[in-house]
């Protein structure tokens, strides 16, 4: 694991800290969320084998929706 320093200002932080409070999780898993939406919002891959897998050409499984 690797650990970086955020800095954020104090209205901020202020929002942050009380959506922790109220949804009940750590800045951890808010920040783990956060950085995961960001990076499916950029078609990014989030783990280590969808980036093996994209970096191999293969690409990723969809799920089949049945047609009505």
């Amino acid at each position: 694991m690797i650990g970086k320093r955020v800095q954020f200002d104090d209205e901020t932080w202020a929002a942050i800290n009380l959506l922790r409070q109220e949804r009940r999780r750590s800045f951890q898993q808010l920040a783990d969320e956060a950085f995961g939406d960001l990076l499916e919002k950029h078609h990014r891959p989030v783990d280590l084998k969808t980036q093996l897998k994209e970096s191999a050409g293969v690409a990723p499984k969809k799920s089949r929706k049945p047609k009505d």
